[in-house]
């Protein structure tokens, strides 16, 4: 049966007396009969759940009121205020929103404080009664894994989770609906789906995608189209029957529990509740993808099994024999990890291995700040491979995606400390046949002491597309049966468990001449046997050649066509972008991120004069290596506008192309920002008498009676690090003010952003109020619930819809001001 949900709440509260710049979640104390009210028509109009009116009622959020202290006697009376519209069988769902703030590194919000924040107040609504919790309207995958933990600490009721969705079927920080669903099923959400940002047509497919990926229930919550600014009301344009026609087509495609947000009314949801009656639910059958073992980064999924091709995951992380590199970690420098984990995609790596196994470090702290790093720099996911469970939880606490644990042995300690935390993130586990008898010998011991590690992990709630299964690798030249046990355990582990397999080449040749040649060999046979995921160095040629040709012999290469563009000598840079699998045709034709920005191979990379390698050093967000290229350019007597120019601009100018073509999302972005900000700032200490000149004064603000000021914070950290003077005057800024402050600080341009629909008119009085006082600045506008056409019937001079084109748009509009 399709549950039909509410619809929006802010426009209804305004109608009900709210003043504008009033905190919605206050009118819960001061007038909880106008709100029981606004419940009402939408439980007698059809409803089946209604949202309490708590959208903002985190700390965060309720500080800008003075209201801090008030979350729990807010939410209780909100809860209180929804139960008294209900019938007999309308079931009420505690809202939480964002708390405005990115979560480190992209913003100052350490993770840990996020999870504090949701704990409040998801702890206060379910201690006043409610029967599910929503986290809705969400833009960054990594403030919804820390307020879906926060909820499963403290409740026992169904966790819904619905992200926003941008226009390209991406979040603000780069997250499909497939990998989002995914990750979030793996972390115990209940229910997930979207709401906000788009009108029911273009969540359609974001539907679709997510039944593909998933089992779950499917929520879905569009706006009634997007705004029109007609004779000065934002007015969203979509009207209640024509809204009601898209619900069929949203429940056929999977949804089951469908809403609305910005714009619908109480007729909105009347209709949709009229449109579903006639519609017979069908059962929603499970797909084979949803099935299948996957593992996550924050923008990019990468199934494994024997439908899909093996996938290489780099080793190289890995500081055991590699004194350089540990002593590199252990110093508290990244410049060897990010090197070797950009390089290791470009070769072909689908998954990456990392490994902070150097003594006498903090072991847990130095997995966190990896993990940090490597998060923002490629998109393909990780491996946490650590016995220290300290490390293991700070890795998976810091990931924003779905990791392997590499690994959880049957011995009872692991099992006992391990199995819990890769349960609590949603990681999958490699399961290794090492128990407190040590190494098993034969194919049929490792498969007997697997089975203990699966079984335990079942019984604590792990499903079958969580494990994978590790057959362990012994040299042969200490036992000249090791390789054929190894092969063996593979076959087995395919007919007993059929869970996908992983394992580590390089033991094999251990103390043999030649060994990229044993291993290459070993490698092929280990596919053949059942392989899904070998460990191994991307870099070793003889082993690429190996896999290339086993992938065609294997089929997984129809035709051998990627081996033919490959070996014909024809590039195929960046030809697997986009397609979703980690692993390309052939190993080494580029995947992800990293190959998308930064040449065919890992040796191209490093060539070229200092202008091009300060060029790839920002696009690789090198921090660490930015200051000694932009050195060694003023020592060889490049001018600074040289390096700006031909450096710095051509660089954030390719990331900017590869951000609108889709192949790096905003942590890329902000990571090359940040990148160029320490370039600039070098200059002017090297260079003050050819200080690079500020590219225009901008002044920021979100307009009057929004306090939602996420997005602007990263337009100005964008514009700032590109050579802007960003003047940011913040959040909730009358019109007067702006314009003040406009003339005062000479703003070239005026940055405006709204997030609410019930502060768009703010816009345009604005920009009207700027042009009445003269001010010559240009205007510019944005924001979650802007559009190109709001913003011009608004009189701005330009609409951006994210943070790269707002910056595009500050440079074509200081072109314009000459």
């Amino acid at each position: 049966m399709i549950k039909i949900f509410d619809g929006a709440m802010g426009t209804m509260l305004q109608a009900a007396g709210l003043k504008p710049g009033a905190c919605p979640e206050q009118f819960n104390l001061e007038n909880p009969a106008a709100v029981t009210a606004i419940h009402r028509q939408y439980v007698e109009k059809g409803a089946d759940i209604i949202e309490t009116n708590t959208f903002g009622a985190n700390r965060i959020k309720l500080s800008h009121y003075g209201l801090r202290d008030k979350v729990r006697e807010i939410c209780h009376a909100a809860v209180g205020a929804a139960r008294a519209a209900c019938n007999s069988d309308t079931k009420v769902a505690g809202s939480v929103g964002s708390t405005g703030k990115l979560i480190a590194p992209l913003g100052e919000l350490s993770f840990d404080e996020a999870v504090d924040v949701f704990k409040e107040q998801i702890g206060a609504m379910a201690e006043a009664g409610v029967d599910y919790i929503i986290i809705e309207t969400i833009i960054d995958i990594q403030e919804m894994r820390a307020a879906l933990l926060a909820a499963k600490s403290v409740t026992d009721k169904p966790v819904i989770c619905q992200l926003a969705f941008g226009s390209d079927g991406r979040t603000v920080t780069g997250t499909d609906p497939q990998t989002a669903a995914i990750l979030l099923e793996a972390m115990g959400a209940d229910i997930i789906g979207a709401n906000c940002s788009l009108g029911p047509a273009q969540l359609l497919p974001v539907v679709q995608a997510m039944a593909e990926a998933t089992d779950r229930p499917i929520s879905i919550q569009p706006n009634a189209g997007m705004p029109e600014l007609i004779q000065g009301k934002t007015v969203f344009p979509m009207q209640p029957d024509e809204f009601a026609s898209w619900a069929p087509k949203l429940a056929e495609a999977g949804a089951s529990i469908i809403g609305g947000c910005c714009g619908t009314t109480p007729e909105h949801i009347a209709a949709v509740a009229k449109a579903l009656q006639a519609y017979t639910p069908k059962e929603r059958p499970v797909s084979e993808r949803a099935k299948t073992t996957a593992l996550t980064s924050r923008s990019r999924t990468v199934f494994l099994g024997p439908a899909y091709p093996p996938v290489l995951i780099g080793e190289r992380i890995n500081p055991t024999g590699r004194k350089v590199l540990a002593a590199e970690i252990k110093s508290g420098s990244w410049q060897m990890v990010k090197k070797d984990a950009l390089e290791q995609v470009q070769a072909g790596a689908g998954i990456l291995d990392v490994n902070m196994g150097v003594p006498g470090i903090d072991q847990a702290q130095a997995m966190a700040e990896a993990v940090t790093e490597l998060s923002m720099l490629i998109d393909v996911p990780l491996a946490i491979d650590t016995t220290d469970p300290a490390a293991l939880e700070a890795g998976l606490k810091a990931y924003p995606g779905r990791a392997l644990v590499n690994s959880v042995s049957a011995e009872p300690d692991r099992i006992k400390e391990f199995l819990p935390l890769a349960k609590k993130y949603g990681a999958a586990i490699l399961c290794l046949p090492i128990g407190t008898d040590g190494v098993p010998q034969t194919a049929q011991e490792r498969v007997e002491v697997a089975r203990k590690v699966v079984e335990a992990a079942l019984e604590a709630g792990f499903r079958r597309k969580d494990l994978l299964l590790d057959p362990l690798v012994l040299t042969v030249a200490a036992d000249a049966e090791a390789a054929k046990e190894t092969l063996n355990t593979l076959r087995l582990y395919r007919k007993e468990f059929g869970f996908p397999t992983v394992m580590g080449l390089s033991n094999v040749s251990f103390g043999l001449p030649c060994r990229p040649l044993v291993n290459a060999a070993f490698c092929t046979l280990a596919l053949d046997a059942g392989l899904d995921a070998p460990i191994l160095n991307p870099f070793d040629a003889t082993l690429r050649d190996a896999m290339n040709a086993a992938l065609v012999l294997l089929g997984h290469d129809k035709q051998g066509q990627s081996f033919s563009l490959k070996y014909s000598g024809a590039s195929v840079t960046g030809a697997t972008l986009g397609t979703g699998q980690g692993m390309p045709g052939a190993v080494g034709a580029g995947a992800g991120t990293a190959s998308a920005m930064t040449g065919s191979t890992a040796v191209v990379a490093e060539e070229g004069d200092v202008l091009s390698k300060i060029r790839r050093a920002v696009i690789r967000g090198e921090k660490e290596t930015i200051i000694t290229l932009v050195k060694e350019a003023v020592e060889q007597a490049i001018p600074a506008i040289e390096i700006t120019e031909q450096g710095l601009t051509a660089a954030m100018t390719e990331i900017g192309e590869a951000y609108g073509a889709g192949r790096v999302f905003l942590p890329q972005v902000m990571l090359a920002a940040e990148t160029m900000r320490a370039a600039f700032q070098t200059l002017k200490t090297e260079l003050p008498t050819q200080a690079v000149t500020s590219k225009g004064r901008v002044l920021m603000a979100t307009v009057k009676g929004d306090i939602h000021d996420l997005g602007k914070n990263i337009v100005a950290a964008l514009l700032e690090n590109n050579g802007f003077t960003v003047i940011d005057l913040g959040k909730d800024v009358p019109a007067e003010t702006i314009v003040a402050q406009a003339e005062a600080q000479q703003a070239d341009i005026v940055g405006l952003c709204a997030l609410m629909t019930t502060t768009l008119p703010e816009i345009d009085k604005t920009i009207a109020a700027l042009k009445k006082a003269g001010v010559p600045s240009l205007t510019m506008a944005g924001g979650a619930v802007v559009n190109n056409e709001y913003a011009t019937q608004a009189g701005a001079d330009g609409y951006a819809p994210d943070a790269v084109s707002a910056v595009k748009l500050a440079q074509k509009l200081m072109q314009l001001k000459g």
